[in-house]
Protein backbone atom coordinates (compact mmCIF):
# COMPACT_ATOMS: atom_id res chain seq x y z
CA UNK A 1 0.00 0.00 0.00
CA UNK A 2 2.99 2.31 0.98
CA UNK A 3 4.50 1.60 -1.96
CA UNK A 4 2.09 2.39 -4.41
CA UNK A 5 0.71 5.38 -2.51
CA UNK A 6 4.67 6.35 -3.21
CA UNK A 7 4.18 5.70 -7.06
CA UNK A 8 0.94 7.53 -7.04
CA UNK A 9 3.25 10.84 -5.69
CA UNK A 10 4.90 11.64 -9.30
CA UNK A 11 1.50 11.62 -11.26
CA UNK A 12 -0.15 13.77 -8.10
CA UNK A 13 2.80 16.22 -8.31
CA UNK A 14 2.47 16.23 -12.05
CA UNK A 15 -1.06 16.88 -12.39
CA UNK A 16 -0.60 19.87 -9.65
CA UNK A 17 1.79 21.21 -12.01
CA UNK A 18 -0.43 21.39 -14.59
CA UNK A 19 -3.05 22.39 -12.41
CA UNK A 20 -0.93 25.78 -11.48
CA UNK A 21 0.09 27.04 -14.71
CA UNK A 22 -3.18 26.89 -16.00
CA UNK A 23 -4.79 28.42 -13.36
CA UNK A 24 -2.13 31.30 -13.57
CA UNK A 25 -3.55 31.29 -17.47
CA UNK A 26 -6.67 32.24 -16.06
CA UNK A 27 -6.01 35.00 -14.26
CA UNK A 28 -3.98 36.54 -16.55
CA UNK A 29 -5.00 39.40 -18.79
CA UNK A 30 -2.99 39.92 -22.25
CA UNK A 31 -2.56 43.42 -23.11
CA UNK A 32 -1.25 45.03 -26.00
CA UNK A 33 0.09 48.26 -25.56
CA UNK A 34 2.00 50.82 -27.64
CA UNK A 35 2.28 53.13 -24.86
CA UNK A 36 5.80 52.96 -23.32
CA UNK A 37 5.38 54.39 -20.37
CA UNK A 38 6.95 53.58 -16.67
CA UNK A 39 3.58 55.51 -15.04
CA UNK A 40 1.31 52.71 -17.01
CA UNK A 41 2.80 49.67 -15.38
CA UNK A 42 1.82 51.60 -11.98
CA UNK A 43 -1.81 51.59 -13.05
CA UNK A 44 -1.55 47.69 -14.04
CA UNK A 45 -0.51 46.70 -10.91
CA UNK A 46 -3.16 48.90 -9.43
CA UNK A 47 -5.74 46.58 -11.48
CA UNK A 48 -3.70 42.97 -10.44
CA UNK A 49 -4.47 44.71 -6.57
CA UNK A 50 -8.23 45.25 -6.81
CA UNK A 51 -9.30 42.38 -9.65
CA UNK A 52 -6.48 39.36 -8.99
CA UNK A 53 -5.89 39.65 -12.63
CA UNK A 54 -1.85 40.06 -13.45
CA UNK A 55 -1.64 42.29 -16.60
CA UNK A 56 1.05 40.62 -18.79
CA UNK A 57 2.39 43.47 -21.27
CA UNK A 58 3.45 43.02 -24.69
CA UNK A 59 4.88 46.44 -26.06
CA UNK A 60 5.26 47.03 -29.64
CA UNK A 61 4.61 49.44 -32.28
CA UNK A 62 1.11 49.81 -33.28
CA UNK A 63 0.78 48.93 -36.64
CA UNK A 64 3.20 46.04 -35.85
CA UNK A 65 0.67 44.43 -32.64
CA UNK A 66 -2.21 45.40 -34.98
CA UNK A 67 -0.89 43.23 -37.43
CA UNK A 68 0.00 40.49 -34.94
CA UNK A 69 -3.42 40.04 -33.42
CA UNK A 70 -4.20 39.54 -37.37
CA UNK A 71 -1.89 37.22 -37.65
CA UNK A 72 -2.70 35.68 -34.58
CA UNK A 73 -6.39 34.79 -35.40
CA UNK A 74 -8.78 33.26 -33.19
CA UNK A 75 -5.65 31.78 -31.40
CA UNK A 76 -4.42 35.10 -30.48
CA UNK A 77 -3.66 35.62 -26.48
CA UNK A 78 -4.45 39.39 -26.98
CA UNK A 79 -7.09 40.84 -24.78
CA UNK A 80 -7.16 44.17 -25.00
CA UNK A 81 -5.03 46.79 -27.25
CA UNK A 82 -4.04 49.92 -25.96
CA UNK A 83 -2.52 52.81 -28.67
CA UNK A 84 -2.48 56.41 -28.67
CA UNK A 85 -4.59 58.59 -31.64
CA UNK A 86 -7.30 58.05 -33.55
CA UNK A 87 -5.36 57.35 -36.49
CA UNK A 88 -4.16 54.36 -35.21
CA UNK A 89 -7.43 53.31 -33.68
CA UNK A 90 -9.26 53.81 -36.43
CA UNK A 91 -6.49 51.18 -38.03
CA UNK A 92 -7.11 48.87 -35.47
CA UNK A 93 -11.57 49.17 -36.42
CA UNK A 94 -10.54 48.65 -39.71
CA UNK A 95 -8.28 46.06 -39.28
CA UNK A 96 -11.66 43.64 -37.67
CA UNK A 97 -9.60 42.82 -34.37
CA UNK A 98 -11.59 44.66 -31.99
CA UNK A 99 -14.85 43.58 -30.65
CA UNK A 100 -18.15 45.97 -30.14
CA UNK A 101 -18.67 46.29 -26.45
CA UNK A 102 -21.42 48.36 -24.49
CA UNK A 103 -20.56 49.59 -21.10
CA UNK A 104 -22.87 52.26 -18.92
CA UNK A 105 -20.00 53.09 -16.96
CA UNK A 106 -17.77 54.13 -20.19
CA UNK A 107 -20.81 55.78 -21.96
CA UNK A 108 -21.36 57.88 -18.27
CA UNK A 109 -16.95 58.53 -18.30
CA UNK A 110 -16.19 58.94 -21.57
CA UNK A 111 -17.32 61.55 -24.03
CA UNK A 112 -18.87 60.64 -27.27
CA UNK A 113 -16.04 62.55 -28.97
CA UNK A 114 -13.26 60.34 -27.36
CA UNK A 115 -15.29 56.57 -28.41
CA UNK A 116 -15.78 54.55 -31.13
CA UNK A 117 -19.57 55.04 -31.79
CA UNK A 118 -20.07 51.29 -31.47
CA UNK A 119 -17.61 50.59 -28.72
CA UNK A 120 -14.90 48.98 -30.06
CA UNK A 121 -12.39 51.30 -28.14
CA UNK A 122 -12.79 53.72 -25.60
CA UNK A 123 -10.25 56.88 -24.91
CA UNK A 124 -8.32 57.33 -21.43
CA UNK A 125 -6.26 59.99 -21.66
CA UNK A 126 -6.00 62.97 -24.25
CA UNK A 127 -3.68 65.77 -25.18
CA UNK A 128 -4.12 68.78 -27.11
CA UNK A 129 -1.96 69.63 -30.31
CA UNK A 130 -1.59 73.10 -29.93
CA UNK A 131 0.42 75.66 -31.23
CA UNK A 132 3.60 76.89 -28.98
CA UNK A 133 6.01 80.64 -29.50
CA UNK A 134 8.82 81.95 -28.00
CA UNK A 135 7.17 84.36 -24.98
CA UNK A 136 10.10 87.32 -24.93
CA UNK A 137 9.24 87.51 -28.71
CA UNK A 138 5.47 87.54 -28.16
CA UNK A 139 2.53 86.17 -29.18
CA UNK A 140 2.46 86.01 -32.86
CA UNK A 141 -0.29 88.48 -34.23
CA UNK A 142 -2.87 87.14 -36.63
CA UNK A 143 -2.92 83.34 -34.90
CA UNK A 144 -5.76 82.20 -33.55
CA UNK A 145 -6.94 79.09 -36.09
CA UNK A 146 -5.29 76.05 -37.36
CA UNK A 147 -6.08 77.77 -40.39
CA UNK A 148 -3.94 80.80 -40.04
CA UNK A 149 -0.93 79.01 -39.77
CA UNK A 150 -1.26 78.80 -43.81
CA UNK A 151 -0.92 82.63 -44.14
CA UNK A 152 2.02 84.65 -45.79
CA UNK A 153 3.41 86.10 -43.20
CA UNK A 154 3.87 83.01 -41.19
CA UNK A 155 6.77 82.00 -44.11
CA UNK A 156 9.69 80.29 -42.78
CA UNK A 157 8.29 80.30 -39.14
CA UNK A 158 6.70 77.08 -38.54
CA UNK A 159 8.66 73.57 -37.23
CA UNK A 160 6.73 70.68 -37.15
CA UNK A 161 7.67 66.88 -37.48
CA UNK A 162 6.94 64.73 -40.62
CA UNK A 163 3.46 64.89 -42.63
CA UNK A 164 3.30 61.04 -41.65
CA UNK A 165 2.95 60.76 -38.00
CA UNK A 166 -0.75 59.87 -36.84
CA UNK A 167 -0.36 63.49 -35.02
CA UNK A 168 -0.12 65.45 -37.92
CA UNK A 169 -2.60 63.35 -40.06
CA UNK A 170 -5.44 63.40 -37.52
CA UNK A 171 -5.07 66.84 -37.53
CA UNK A 172 -5.21 66.99 -41.08
CA UNK A 173 -8.23 64.58 -41.04
CA UNK A 174 -9.82 66.86 -38.97
CA UNK A 175 -9.15 69.85 -41.07
CA UNK A 176 -10.20 68.00 -43.49
CA UNK A 177 -13.93 67.73 -42.11
CA UNK A 178 -14.02 71.10 -41.10
CA UNK A 179 -13.25 72.52 -44.44
CA UNK A 180 -13.51 70.42 -47.23
CA UNK A 181 -10.86 68.64 -49.59
CA UNK A 182 -10.05 71.60 -51.35
CA UNK A 183 -9.67 74.05 -48.49
CA UNK A 184 -7.73 71.38 -46.87
CA UNK A 185 -5.23 71.03 -49.75
CA UNK A 186 -5.10 74.61 -50.18
CA UNK A 187 -4.06 74.69 -45.93
CA UNK A 188 -1.54 72.17 -45.89
CA UNK A 189 0.25 73.87 -49.06
CA UNK A 190 0.64 77.06 -47.05
CA UNK A 191 2.12 75.52 -44.11
CA UNK A 192 4.53 73.09 -46.35
CA UNK A 193 5.21 76.82 -47.92
CA UNK A 194 5.81 78.65 -44.31
CA UNK A 195 8.15 75.79 -42.08
CA UNK A 196 11.33 77.37 -41.03
CA UNK A 197 13.11 73.68 -42.02
CA UNK A 198 12.24 70.08 -43.36
CA UNK A 199 10.16 68.40 -40.97
CA UNK A 200 12.47 66.30 -38.84
CA UNK A 201 11.93 64.82 -35.24
CA UNK A 202 9.19 64.62 -32.73
CA UNK A 203 7.12 67.34 -31.07
CA UNK A 204 9.54 68.09 -28.63
CA UNK A 205 12.77 68.80 -30.85
CA UNK A 206 10.14 71.56 -32.50
CA UNK A 207 9.50 73.93 -29.07
CA UNK A 208 13.33 73.19 -28.40
CA UNK A 209 13.75 74.83 -32.29
CA UNK A 210 11.56 78.04 -31.44
CA UNK A 211 13.76 78.65 -28.11
CA UNK A 212 17.07 78.29 -30.25
CA UNK A 213 15.67 80.29 -33.05
CA UNK A 214 15.60 78.07 -35.66
CA UNK A 215 11.53 79.47 -36.32
CA UNK A 216 9.02 80.69 -34.44
CA UNK A 217 5.67 78.64 -34.17
CA UNK A 218 6.11 74.66 -33.47
CA UNK A 219 2.67 72.88 -33.55
CA UNK A 220 3.45 70.38 -30.53
CA UNK A 221 1.23 68.28 -27.93
CA UNK A 222 0.96 69.79 -24.46
CA UNK A 223 2.26 66.41 -22.36
CA UNK A 224 5.81 67.24 -24.22
CA UNK A 225 6.14 70.70 -23.10
CA UNK A 226 4.30 69.96 -19.62
CA UNK A 227 7.07 67.40 -18.78
CA UNK A 228 9.55 69.89 -18.99
CA UNK A 229 7.15 72.07 -16.28
CA UNK A 230 7.28 69.38 -13.78
CA UNK A 231 11.35 68.40 -14.67
CA UNK A 232 14.16 68.74 -11.80
CA UNK A 233 16.52 69.71 -14.92
CA UNK A 234 16.58 73.28 -14.48
CA UNK A 235 17.26 74.28 -18.03
CA UNK A 236 14.27 72.26 -18.84
CA UNK A 237 12.12 74.09 -16.50
CA UNK A 238 13.52 77.46 -18.22
CA UNK A 239 12.50 76.35 -21.68
CA UNK A 240 9.37 75.37 -19.99
CA UNK A 241 8.74 79.00 -18.74
CA UNK A 242 9.58 80.62 -21.70
CA UNK A 243 7.23 78.94 -24.12
CA UNK A 244 3.90 80.09 -24.23
CA UNK A 245 1.15 78.27 -25.98
CA UNK A 246 -2.00 78.62 -28.09
CA UNK A 247 -4.72 76.45 -28.32
CA UNK A 248 -6.47 77.20 -31.96
CA UNK A 249 -10.00 77.41 -33.07
CA UNK A 250 -11.47 78.76 -29.52
CA UNK A 251 -13.37 81.60 -30.98
CA UNK A 252 -17.50 81.94 -30.42
CA UNK A 253 -19.10 79.37 -32.55
CA UNK A 254 -15.49 77.93 -33.77
CA UNK A 255 -14.72 74.01 -33.38
CA UNK A 256 -12.08 73.88 -30.91
CA UNK A 257 -8.68 72.72 -30.63
CA UNK A 258 -8.14 69.15 -32.08
CA UNK A 259 -6.87 66.41 -29.93
CA UNK A 260 -4.81 63.20 -30.19
CA UNK A 261 -7.03 60.25 -27.55
CA UNK A 262 -5.36 57.20 -26.29
CA UNK A 263 -7.74 54.47 -26.20
CA UNK A 264 -8.45 51.11 -25.56
CA UNK A 265 -10.34 48.03 -26.86
CA UNK A 266 -11.15 44.61 -26.41
CA UNK A 267 -9.83 42.30 -28.74
CA UNK A 268 -12.50 40.49 -30.67
CA UNK A 269 -10.83 36.90 -30.36
CA UNK A 270 -10.12 37.38 -26.29
CA UNK A 271 -11.56 34.00 -24.42
CA UNK A 272 -11.79 36.54 -21.32
CA UNK A 273 -13.85 39.49 -22.92
CA UNK A 274 -15.96 40.46 -19.38
CA UNK A 275 -12.28 40.99 -17.58
CA UNK A 276 -11.09 42.55 -20.57
CA UNK A 277 -13.94 45.72 -20.48
CA UNK A 278 -13.43 45.86 -16.51
CA UNK A 279 -9.75 46.45 -17.07
CA UNK A 280 -10.66 49.32 -19.76
CA UNK A 281 -13.07 50.63 -17.07
CA UNK A 282 -10.62 50.91 -14.55
CA UNK A 283 -8.26 52.88 -16.70
CA UNK A 284 -11.64 55.43 -16.55
CA UNK A 285 -11.65 55.49 -12.78
CA UNK A 286 -10.68 58.60 -10.47
CA UNK A 287 -7.45 56.75 -9.70
CA UNK A 288 -6.55 55.32 -13.00
CA UNK A 289 -6.98 58.83 -14.30
CA UNK A 290 -5.11 60.80 -11.94
CA UNK A 291 -2.27 58.48 -12.75
CA UNK A 292 -2.78 59.74 -16.28
CA UNK A 293 -2.62 62.88 -15.67
CA UNK A 294 0.21 62.96 -12.76
CA UNK A 295 2.34 60.64 -14.53
CA UNK A 296 2.36 61.12 -17.57
CA UNK A 297 1.15 65.20 -18.01
CA UNK A 298 -1.85 64.14 -20.26
CA UNK A 299 -5.38 65.67 -19.88
CA UNK A 300 -7.97 62.97 -18.30
CA UNK A 301 -10.72 61.94 -20.42
CA UNK A 302 -12.73 61.72 -16.87
CA UNK A 303 -14.04 65.46 -16.48
CA UNK A 304 -13.66 65.76 -12.81
CA UNK A 305 -10.11 65.06 -12.43
CA UNK A 306 -7.51 67.70 -12.35
CA UNK A 307 -4.80 67.87 -14.85
CA UNK A 308 -1.36 68.11 -13.55
CA UNK A 309 -0.45 71.51 -12.56
CA UNK A 310 2.18 71.77 -14.96
CA UNK A 311 -0.28 71.58 -18.01
CA UNK A 312 -3.28 73.35 -16.07
CA UNK A 313 -0.79 76.04 -16.21
CA UNK A 314 -0.82 75.83 -19.92
CA UNK A 315 -4.35 77.85 -19.97
CA UNK A 316 -7.68 75.94 -20.56
CA UNK A 317 -9.61 75.42 -23.90
CA UNK A 318 -12.62 74.03 -25.43
CA UNK A 319 -11.70 70.59 -27.41
CA UNK A 320 -12.91 70.01 -30.89
CA UNK A 321 -16.20 68.17 -30.81
CA UNK A 322 -15.43 65.69 -33.63
CA UNK A 323 -15.97 61.98 -33.06
CA UNK A 324 -11.82 60.70 -32.99
CA UNK A 325 -12.85 57.89 -35.05
CA UNK A 326 -14.23 59.43 -37.54
CA UNK A 327 -11.17 61.87 -38.14
CA UNK A 328 -9.00 58.75 -37.75
CA UNK A 329 -10.61 56.66 -40.47
CA UNK A 330 -9.99 59.46 -43.08
CA UNK A 331 -6.02 59.81 -41.59
CA UNK A 332 -4.97 57.95 -45.32
CA UNK A 333 -6.67 60.06 -47.43
CA UNK A 334 -5.10 63.34 -44.88
CA UNK A 335 -2.06 61.88 -46.10
CA UNK A 336 -2.27 61.92 -49.31
CA UNK A 337 -3.35 65.29 -49.39
CA UNK A 338 -0.72 66.35 -47.24
CA UNK A 339 1.85 64.68 -49.68
CA UNK A 340 -0.13 66.33 -52.85
CA UNK A 341 0.88 69.70 -51.21
CA UNK A 342 4.42 69.27 -50.17
CA UNK A 343 4.11 68.22 -46.65
CA UNK A 344 6.59 65.48 -46.43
Amino acid sequence: MLRRNLLALPAAFAAGALARPALAQERTLNLYSSRHYDTDRALYDGFTAESGYRIRLIEGDADQLIARIQSEGANTPADVLITVDGARLARAVAAGILAPTRSDILAGRVPASLRDPDGQWYGVSRRARVVMYDKTKGRPAGLERYEDLAKPEFRGQILVRAAAHPYNTSLMASILVANGEQAAEAWARGVAQNMARPPQGGDTPQFQAVVAGVGALAIANTYYLARFGASQNAAEKALYDRIGVIFPNQGAGDRGTHENVSGAGVVRNSSRREVALKFIEYLTGPRAQEMFANGNFEYPVVADVAPHPALAALGTFRADALNAQRYGALAPQALQIMQRAGWR
